[in-house]
């Protein structure tokens, strides 16, 4: 007989153990051996591992490029080039480029997710969604490296202030229904639990070198390493979720779902963002396929995940959650959508509201995974900047969401959810399956678009201090 924790369980607070892996013994000097990682997995160093394998050395080197394309504010700094530019870059230039924005000289022995507001960051973070399918390697109809891309990519995201923690989050970790790894892929709404990491992100030319799995803790290290907490996006929706193949139940598959769960968070994610929780105790509006847990079967979720972790600092965030305080007594961290941030004041609205919650808010966004792109530049900076300031005391700040376009903007010809739901193909032309023609069209390189990001980079700066 299981029993069920009662609701807001979690807000219990065991003396908190060292979450911290403890830093692993130094690597041999490889200066005098040449190390063999062939078929080796489970490397607790991946990040040095992945640097060997790319550019056959083992201390990273100053990147000059990087120095040439920094946006510096204080001492915060990150790359300022055109998006297609640096995803064209080599992986091991992208980790010399990550040395040198963070000054340092060797590949750290451990790198610990930051601790940026303590275990309730989540409440008050910005999180920043990045689709890995959208700019992967496209090559021959087949989709990889999706991991090794992002990489690079975020280096063009403005890190973290000292207080408030910017968190970037995937939109996909686990393989989707059909066709994974091809361009004949299909909606990422749809998740195949238990059949490894999605092929759209690991890398072919890494195989039997380096595991998926590493492939995806080096992610995770480096994002760190950058100032960056880390999350995926999971589904709710038994209808879009199946177990190696099988088609899910809530009644048959709830430990299958929270040992996946676990497992991003033992890969080194920060945050799990769940894809239609609202809809736990609001149907309104659903658009899911088949049954969601209920609110009492999600407490128990969010408790066994945190149990089994053994960290307390995990965030879980709500799409669509509102300030009802079921959520936060369900276990959640965040909620999305929340607030008219066309409106600032209306944001600050919500922010007084909420200011005695500080485990638990609902706050705005810029956009989401449903953005078709209508939204003009105007209207997506005057949404940030409510994001980012809407608030009387700095300590009130919401939750804020948006999608990389909102700071890099996606090229016209596609949106938000339409590479959510497919592979990109335009009007059947073979641009978008070689992949360096498809990194110039992903995104816009016009000067309005230029112009556009240096403004947003300017509102993020402004919010760092």
């Amino acid at each position: 007989m299981r029993i069920t924790p009662v609701l807001g369980f979690y807000t219990y607070q065991k003396t908190r153990q060292q979450t911290q892996q403890k830093p692993p013994e130094k690597l041999r000097n490889f200066s005098y051996i040449t190390p063999n990682f062939t078929g080796y997995y489970g490397d607790n160093q991946p990040v040095k591992k992945l640097y060997w394998i790319t550019s056959r050395n083992n201390i990273p080197k100053h990147d000059n490029w990087t120095d040439n394309h920094i946006y510096e504010y204080g001492y915060k700094k990150w790359i300022n080039a055109y998006p297609n530019e640096v995803l064209k870059r080599m992986p091991e230039n992208t980790i010399n480029s990550i040395m040198t924005i963070t000054g340092k000289k060797r590949i750290p022995d451990n790198i610990p997710s930051p601790n940026i507001g303590g275990d309730t960051w989540g409440r008050y973070a910005n999180y920043i969604e990045i689709n890995p399918r959208l700019i992967a390697k496209y090559d021959n109809g087949k989709i990889s490296d999706g991991l090794l891309n992002t990489m690079k990519l975020m280096t063009m995201v403005p890190p973290s202030s000292d207080k408030i923690a910017n968190c970037i989050i995937l939109s996909q970790l686990y393989p989707s229904f059909y066709g994974d790894g091809t361009i004949h892929d299909e909606t990422l709404y749809h998740i195949n639990l238990h059949s490894g990491i999605s092929k759209n992100l690991t890398a072919r030319g890494l195989d039997y070198k380096m595991g998926d799995d590493e492939q995806v803790k080096a992610f995770n290290d480096l994002a760190h390493l950058l100032g960056f907490k880390t999350g995926i996006r999971m589904p709710i929706s038994s209808g879009q979720l199946k177990v190696k193949g099988e088609d899910f139940s809530w009644q048959k598959h709830e430990k299958a779902y929270i040992d996946a769960c676990v497992w991003a968070i033992e890969l080194g994610f920060d945050a799990i963002y769940f894809d239609s929780a609202k809809h736990i105790i609001d149907m309104d509006g659903y658009c899911g396929i088949g049954d969601v847990p209920n609110k009492e079967q999600m407490a128990y979720i969010l408790y066994k995940i945190r149990e089994q972790t053994g960290r307390t600092d995990i965030t879980f965030i709500g799409e669509k959650c509102s300030d009802n305080p079921v959520y936060e007594q369900m276990g959640f961290t965040a909620g999305t959508h929340w607030g008219d941030s066309k409106n600032i004041e209306s944001v600050k609205y919500e922010s007084r509201k909420q200011a005695d919650s500080r485990n638990y808010a609902a706050g705005p966004e810029v956009s989401n995974d449903n953005d078709y792109g209508e939204k003009n530049f105007e209207e997506r900076l005057v949404r940030l900047n409510s994001c980012l300031f809407g608030y009387d005391n700095q300590k009130d700040k919401l939750p804020a969401f948006m999608q990389i376009n909102d700071i890099l903007p996606l090229s016209p010809y596609i949106n938000t959810h339409q590479v959510m739901e497919h592979t990109i193909q335009l009007n059947g032309s073979d641009a978008w399956t070689q992949c360096e023609r498809h990194w110039d069209g992903v995104f816009r390189c016009d000067n309005d678009a230029r112009d556009y990001t240096q403004k947003v980079y300017r509102i993020f700066s402004s919010a760092m201090y």
